[in-house]
């Protein structure tokens, strides 16, 4: 098992890369969609009904796939004998990053319930400055992974 895991290292790579990036690009743009849902769109209407399908196909078609693929390669990279050091400070930093990443994803899922139970008290204001949450995590996370301080 350690020698198939070694051998396809670099196209586990490519695969969580691949899906790490669809998954940031939901995580960017639904927090966004919220901003807009939230300040011109409100809570009944074609438009909101448009809204509710958007958000709705973005988050299970787009985002949660890829969020789920993006763990599994990453556990996979993980699991391949001497790629991470756990006795260094960066992978950890990286793993609590991602777990704020899924956090996020997990506040844009119960997000879009609201808005789709016609429910959202929240101002758009919220969602603009939450927006900036996976830019953060994202510079955390590729700074341990790239520089890799110790």
């Amino acid at each position: 098992m350690i020698e198939v895991l070694q051998n396809i290292y670099p196209w586990v790579k490519a695969l969580h890369v691949i899906s790490v990036t669809a998954w940031m690009a939901g995580l960017f743009y639904l927090p966004r969609l919220f901003v807009y849902h939230a300040e011109v769109v409100g809570q009944a209407g074609e438009t909101h009904r448009l809204f509710m399908t958007m958000e709705r196909r973005l988050l299970r078609a787009i985002m949660t796939p890829s969020m789920i693929a993006a763990w599994a390669f990453g556990l996979l990279m993980v699991a391949t004998p001497d790629r991470v050091d756990w006795s260094q400070f960066w992978p950890w930093v990286k793993m609590l990053a991602v777990l704020g990443m899924t956090w996020f994803h997990i506040w844009c899922a119960k997000s879009r319930k609201v808005f789709e139970a016609g429910k959202n008290e929240t101002p758009g204001r919220h969602y603009r400055i939450m927006n900036e949450v996976p830019t953060l995590l994202l510079i955390i996370i590729v700074i341990m992974v790239i520089v890799q301080p110790a």
